[in-house]
């Protein structure tokens, strides 16, 4: 394929939403099905499918990259102390990806050919858009329980990763589903949503390379400055994204995202009635 100056910035398009997207829990899914409808790639859709979820390896760079001395437990500036709490850190992860490995390879691909429509993502985009409203009220005058991540108890932890089987159906939000459940049993937005972040790593590296391997690893030059330039945005532009989010819940709640995932499903339900289902189409 020839790639022209107009695929490079519809790539770059793609990268922006994906990076924004993908951290704030307004549900990528959501958005990466109107955006492909308005910005086609010149692609297979085989390619275009393999994209749409390797270009998360650029958001998840953004994570390590911002957290490399926190994720890092051979670091020579941490004490043994603070190397243990690290080794912690990354077991709660592991334990916390279980039930959505579990439960994602038995039945992620019946989720993608009968839950993959835009009606169930306009369906869930609203719920869950509501459940942050009712969570954040219900939560108002609650003191959490947990403030430090290193105090999050594996029990927790693994609840958070039940929380994320949620986000097998398309237009939940993983890092939505996770930070409602981080929330509900005791911890904070910003350790929540922290904890988010970094349970994203193995998650999304599996989920990548399931895509890719599933692809082949045949690419032409014109795939693999696509692929190159998609998550080099989506990198650039998460690392904005998660800083906004840890800054912006210091002192606000999720309300706010709540509200623009009901209107987000609106829109989606009036193109629905105008246009059709572009998930059903060709």
């Amino acid at each position: 394929m020839d790639l022209s100056i107009i695929e490079l910035i519809k790539t770059v398009i793609i990268g922006v939403v994906e990076g924004l997207t993908e951290w704030l829990p307004i549900s990528s899914t959501g958005h990466m099905i109107l955006v492909d409808e308005f910005i086609k790639l010149n692609v297979s859709k085989a390619f275009m499918d393999m994209f749409l979820v390797v270009i998360q390896l650029g958001a998840i760079l953004a994570v390590v990259v911002l957290n490399f001395e926190k994720l890092n437990p051979f670091s020579g500036e941490k004490n043994t102390a603070e190397k243990r709490a690290t080794y912690r850190l990354w077991y709660k992860v592991i334990l916390a990806c279980l039930p959505a490995a579990v439960i994602g390879l038995m039945f992620n691909k019946y989720m993608e050919e009968h839950f993959m429509t835009a009606p169930v993502v306009a369906a869930t985009l609203i719920f869950y858009g509501i459940m942050f409203i009712v969570v954040e009220n219900y939560n108002k005058n609650r003191t959490p329980a947990v403030t430090d991540l290193d105090k999050l108890s594996y029990k927790t932890a693994f609840i958070i990763g039940v929380f994320q089987v949620l986000s097998l159906v398309p237009g939940t939000s993983r890092s939505g589903a996770t930070i409602l459940g981080g929330i509900l049993f005791g911890a904070s937005r910003y350790v929540a949503a922290e904890f988010t972040f970094f349970l994203a790593i193995p998650v999304m590296f599996g989920a990548s390379l399931l895509k890719m391997v599933k692809f082949g690893w045949h690419y032409s030059g014109a795939e693999v400055l696509i692929l190159i330039v998609g998550m080099a945005t989506a990198f650039v532009v998460s690392i904005l994204s998660i800083k906004f989010l840890l800054k912006y819940i210091k002192n606000n709640d999720f309300k706010a995202f709540g509200y623009y995932r009901i209107v987000l499903g609106i829109i989606v339900i009036a193109y629905l009635f105008l246009v059709g289902d572009p998930t059903q189409n060709g």
